[in-house]
């Protein structure tokens, strides 16, 4: 087969090959007998490649025209070639001649386009030379363009006849760039350089150098220009510092220019003058020494600029200024008027320069007025008739002051003033001495007995008028005599005894006391105390005490022993105060009569101590102001039966509790069938002539108005009270529905016991007592009666739990009902109860006709392990159970789902059959069963998440590894449906009777899943696979019909081979 084969290539090779000579002579024909030059023509690689094929075993007649036009294009080639070599020199004329005939070659030569190149080159080159000849603008032809051109000419190898034109043009050119470059070496006058531009201005060329001369004569033109307009009105503008801103500028710009200017002495000139200005109105604007002044104006003289207004100014003010020097040299030297020496100051004013006298003028002046100030308060006195007591001067400053007065170089006529004032201030100060030994000699008296409340009193309210005189005279002065404060402290000291005398008549309120020794404090002791001083501050201490053991304090009492000690202290005082010790002698008796009253008391019995006599002997006591144990032993029992009392009060009414009390031993009795009146438990009444109701469960009775208002009656015979509905119910809250609940807030059981063993110790007799001691044993026996419920409660394990729930109903009325609470009781009962009710939650859930979920199983086992249901119960042992069969099955269901069709399918159903039979509802263990008895694709396998494709045709799935599909086409049509496509029924027969002769079994194609990972079928087609799924996963019977479509094959048609065409010849061998 092989030589066939390479022989069919090669004739297909050469028809190819005789196709393309054909073509490419009709296309070098087309564009021979046209003249249009758009015509595509043949390229000569192409021409070349046919020329090179080896024809045989193939014959092409046309094969020998085409190698004439090939020898053709050759010989054109060449000739291009040889135009195009750098060692010819041809005019443009020959170049477009020869482009005209390889143009209307019909064969395309790739060499036209460097001749077409070339030809645009050499076009451009004679414009650019034409448009630099017939140029006249100064400067408007860079040199080097001109250079680029010539540059360009010898590259292009042509004859052109602008090449003189052009040579000429440059050499112009460079002469002139030597010639300006010569000027640049050497130094040049600004007239030179204008003559030689001049001469230069019309040439058309760019020369960079004589560009460059054109920039330093136009820097120095401006140069000049910004000097002359500086000089404009110089000598008249304000800013002379601007001025000489600028002319150093200019200055420093004209160093820098390149060549030669006669203006630059000009400038230094003007720079001087301009500086000397400034200084002229700088002196002008501020004030400057008379030596500037001076200098300034001899350096106007030399630079002649000293007839100019502001110079001539400067001149006055010199003249003036030394005029006032010599004024004010005389008047310092003969002391003259205050006056005299102001008006010299006022002059120096108009004078606008600094003067060297006026610092001492104006000292002279500050001194003498300086002195003035400090002396007016001592002044002020002689003006002055009304004392001023807040000036404090002292005589040695006033003894400054008039030394002071001898060295002043400014006549005043105050300096005698002050003298005199200085003489009554040594007068002032006799005068105190005098009335300070008065003072002292009382404070020193040491012979105090009967005569102080006499003389001593009358004596010191005389001297009271004398002393504040002298005091008043002494501030009027305004002198801060050192005697001054001591007269106040004496006066004030003169004062106070006066009060502690009057306390010898009368009796003080303590806070009159307080404030006297608060005085006696603050004043300042200017020299030792006298024993007359220290017997009366002793004396109002004893005041002070005494009345502070009389009056009834707020928080501490003294001891009886201390007044009785200070009632004998009094008698050793040098000062006695007879009236103070009537009142505390007084105090003291009236305490000790209300201690044996209070002994009398606690003689009696416990049974005959009233309450209401011990709260009288507190106030008593509280009365008085001292303090004993028996104040104490009252007040304690007192404060202890009030607090016992204040925390009756805080649990609530005790006759409500002992109501609710009462109605709860009532429930409890008649649970155990004790003989009782009936009695509505909502309103504790009896009967009598009333309708009532009774519970159908518990059978507690109701008035028929109580029942009423608990709930809605419809059915009087099977009527059911909220609680037996909640128990039964299987609920632990009430949620609202207690009628029976205790209004009012709760008391604590353990704090009424508290209250009771604490009433014990009490030495007084009180109703509460009493009613507190029946509280605490109704609550006792109700506590009983709850445990034991509990206990039996807790205790209980059988099935039957209606027992449990008929003694919780009970025990939650009496609970409720109550207006005690037991924290003790109270947690066991609600454990009760929370058994009680899981208990009937479990029995609901399990009787109901539906099976649970394993997600409620094993929330009941949770629950049930909070609250400590024991291992032996009932109804956990049934739950556990349950649990450990169904997580066995559930555990093989997972293993089963996930082994990838490893076990059998009838297993599979057994398996599915047997968790429908459990106890316990298994929803994703029996999901994920059923989803892996559904077969797919031709290797019958469960799906395992792997990418599959569905048919287009049946919509059946198939994995992409079994049918060896790479990638999803747009529509897939199975091997089961293609036979029909292509209508070989022939070959379908001829498949099935091979498989059924080898005794093959036909696989069973399942109903179409969808997968994730195909392409994305069509909407309505997706919608109807998914629902078939959900259809025949519905029961274990439809899962045996879903694989029962049969699984179909078929084998693809060969392919005819075509008969070549007609040139095909076998190659005969040589």
């Amino acid at each position: 087969m092989d030589p066939v084969r390479n022989l069919t290539k090669k004739l297909i090779e050469a028809q190819s090959w005789a196709e393309g000579i054909r073509d490419c002579l009709a296309k070098i024909e087309k564009c021979s007998s046209r003249c249009d030059h758009d015509i595509e023509k043949v390229h000569s690689e192409c021409v070349n490649k046919l020329l090179c094929f080896d024809p045989a075993p193939c014959n092409e007649p046309r094969h020998h025209k085409l190698k004439e036009y090939k020898e053709d294009a050759q010989v054109l080639i060449r000739e291009i070639e040889s135009v195009l070599s750098t060692s010819s020199e041809v005019s443009i004329s020959e170049l477009e001649k020869l482009y005209s005939r390889a143009r209307d070659f019909p064969i395309y030569i790739k060499e036209i386009e460097i001749l077409v190149q070339k030809i645009s080159s050499a076009k451009v080159w004679m414009d650019n030379v034409r448009k630099c000849t017939s140029e006249t603008r100064p400067a408007a032809i860079e040199i080097d363009f001109l250079q680029k051109l010539k540059l360009e000419m010898l590259e292009l190898q042509l004859l052109f006849p602008e090449k003189e034109l052009l040579l000429d043009l440059l050499r112009q050119a460079e002469s002139c760039a030597a010639k300006c470059k010569q000027i640049l070496k050497s130094p040049i006058s600004l007239k030179k350089l204008e003559m030689l531009l001049q001469e230069l201005d019309s040439f058309v060329v760019d020369i960079p150098e004589l560009k460059l001369l054109k920039q330093y004569r136009s820097d120095a033109v401006l140069w000049i220009s910004r000097f002359n307009d500086v000089l404009v009105n110089i000598h008249e503008r304000e800013d002379q510092e601007n001025v000489v801103e600028e002319l150093n500028c200019i200055l420093k710009d004209g160093s820098s220019l390149s060549i030669q200017v006669d203006e630059m002495s000009l400038v230094e000139i003007e720079l001087n003058k301009a500086c000397c200005r400034k200084k002229a109105l700088e002196a002008r604007a501020i004030k400057m020494d008379l030596d500037f002044i001076h200098q300034l104006i001899v350096e106007a003289v030399e630079l002649q600029i000293d007839n100019e207004t502001l110079f001539v100014d400067m001149s006055k003010v010199l003249e003036a200024a030394i005029c006032w020097e010599e004024r004010a040299a005389h008047i310092l030297s003969t002391k003259a008027t205050m006056p005299e020496f102001e008006d010299v100051i006022r002059s120096s004013e108009d004078i606008f320069a600094i003067l060297p006298s006026l610092n001492s003028v104006k000292d002279a002046v500050l001194i003498a007025k300086s002195w003035l100030i400090n002396s007016k308060p001592f002044l002020k006195y002689v003006s002055s008739a009304v004392p001023d007591s807040s000036f404090s001067l002292t005589i040695e400053a006033l003894k400054d002051l008039v030394l002071q007065s001898k060295l002043l170089k400014i006549s005043l006529g105050e300096r005698a003033m002050l003298e005199t004032v200085l003489e009554k201030c040594e007068e002032w100060k006799n005068d105190a001495y005098s009335f300070l030994e008065v003072a002292e000699g009382i404070f020193n008296m040491n012979d105090i007995c009967n005569r102080i409340t006499t003389d001593i009193t009358s004596r010191i309210e005389q001297l009271f008028t004398p002393i504040e005189f002298i005091i008043a005279a002494g501030i009027a002065l305004r002198v801060n005599f050192f005697e001054i404060p001591k007269l106040q402290n004496a006066c004030s000291r003169l004062r106070w005894c006066f009060k502690a005398l009057s306390f010898c008549s009368i009796a003080p309120s303590l806070e009159e006391v307080e404030r006297l020794m608060k005085e006696k404090d603050q004043l300042s002791i200017t020299y030792p105390s006298g024993s007359f001083w220290c017997s009366l501050v002793d004396g109002v201490k004893w005041v002070k005490k005494a009345l502070e053991l009389t009056i009834v304090p707020f928080n501490q009492r003294c001891n009886l022993s201390d007044a009785e000690e200070v009632l004998e202290e009094s008698k050793r005082l040098k000062v006695s105060f007879p009236v103070m010790v009537d009142r505390l002698a007084n105090a003291i008796e009236k305490n000790k009569l209300w201690q044996d009253q209070v002994q009398s008391y606690f003689g009696l019995n416990s049974d005959e101590r009233a309450w209401t006599l011990l709260l009288h002997l507190k106030e008593q006591g509280l009365a008085n102001p001292f303090g004993c144990p028996e104040l104490d032993m009252v007040s304690f029992e007192v404060e202890k039966v009030e607090r016992w009392k204040s925390r009756c009060k805080d649990i609530g009414d005790l006759s409500k509790i002992k109501h609710s009390l009462d109605i709860s031993l009532y429930i409890y009795n008649k649970s155990k069938g004790s003989r009782t009146r009936n009695l509505c438990i909502w309103c504790a009444t009896d009967f009598e002539d009333e309708e009532f109701l009774t519970c159908s469960i518990c059978k507690y009775c109701y008035h028929f108005q109580c029942a009423k208002e608990l709930a809605d009656i419809n059915d009087a015979n099977s009527y059911i009270c909220s609680y037996c509905q909640v128990l039964k119910s299987g609920s632990i809250s009430l949620n609202g529905c207690a009628p029976l609940k205790f209004v009012a807030e709760r008391a604590e059981l353990k704090i009424l016991i508290d209250l009771l063993s604490d009433s014990k110790s009490f030495s007084v007799c009180i109703e509460e007592r009493e009613i507190l001691r029946g509280l605490v044993e109704q609550a006792l026996k109700c506590k009983a009666y709850l445990t034991e419920i509990v206990e039996f409660a807790l205790t209980y394990r059988a099935e039957d739990f209606s027992i449990i729930t008929d003694k919780l109903v009970v025990a939650l009325k009496a609970v409720e009902v109550a207006g005690l609470n037991d924290d003790h009781g109270n947690r066991n009962f609600e454990l009760a109860l929370a058994r009680n009710s899981w208990r009937v939650r479990v029995h609901k859930t399990l009787e109901s006709s539906q099976k649970p979920l394993i997600q409620q199983i094993e929330s009941f086992l949770e629950e049930g392990l909070a609250i400590t249901m024991p291992p032996d119960d009932h109804f956990r042992r049934k739950l556990e159970e349950m649990k450990s069969i169904g997580m066995l099955w559930a555990d093989n269901a997972k293993k089963v789902a996930a082994d990838s069709g490893e076990l059998g399918l009838q297993e599979v159903y057994n398996l599915i059959e047997e968790g429908e039979n459990l106890p316990v509802h298994f929803e994703k263990e029996l999901k994920l069963l059923k989803d892996r008895s559904m077969l797919y694709c031709i290797c019958r396998k469960p799906y395992d998440h792997r990418a599959m494709i569905a048919c287009d045709q049946c919509d059946e799935w198939y994995h992409f590894d079994c049918i060896k599909l790479g990638s999803p086409p747009e529509i897939y049509i199975c091997p089961a449906c293609s036979p029909h496509k292509e209508g070989s029924t022939e070959t379908l027969s001829v498949t099935r009777e091979r498989v059924i002769g080898t005794n093959y079994r036909e696989p069973k194609t399942p109903s179409p899943r969808p997968t994730k990972l195909r392409r994305k079928p069509k909407k309505s087609k997706s919608i109807s696979a998914r629902k078939n799924v959900d259809v025949v996963s519905s029961g274990i019977s439809l899962l045996f019909w879903s694989n029962r479509k049969p699984f179909r094959r078929a084998a693809r048609r060969r392919t005819k081979l075509e008969t070549l065409s007609s040139f095909f010849h076998l190659q005969r061998p040589m």
